[in-house]
């Protein structure tokens, strides 16, 4: 369930712009913004473009995600 929220313009525009590059919807690309700053300000010993990674990495579906294997373990060798 959503609730409207006023914004200021410039905001919005960066928002529109940035969801657009990324393929979020716009609301999508502001709650995005709102879980790394959140986690960022929970995390401060960490980088934002860590924590962004990661939150990322934690919205891809496991069934496309390719399975780290050690490298000693590999069978390549």
């Amino acid at each position: 369930m959503g609730i409207p929220v006023r914004i200021d313009d410039v905001l919005y525009g960066q928002a529109r712009a940035q969801a657009k590059a990324e393929r979020r919807t716009i609301a999508g690309q502001i709650e995005f913004w709102a879980q790394v700053g959140r986690t960022a300000l929970d995390n401060p010993d960490l980088q934002i473009d860590f924590i962004r990674d990661l939150l990322i990495a934690r919205a891809e579906d496991p069934a496309t995600a390719t399975p780290f294997v050690a490298e000693g373990q590999r069978g390549d060798e």
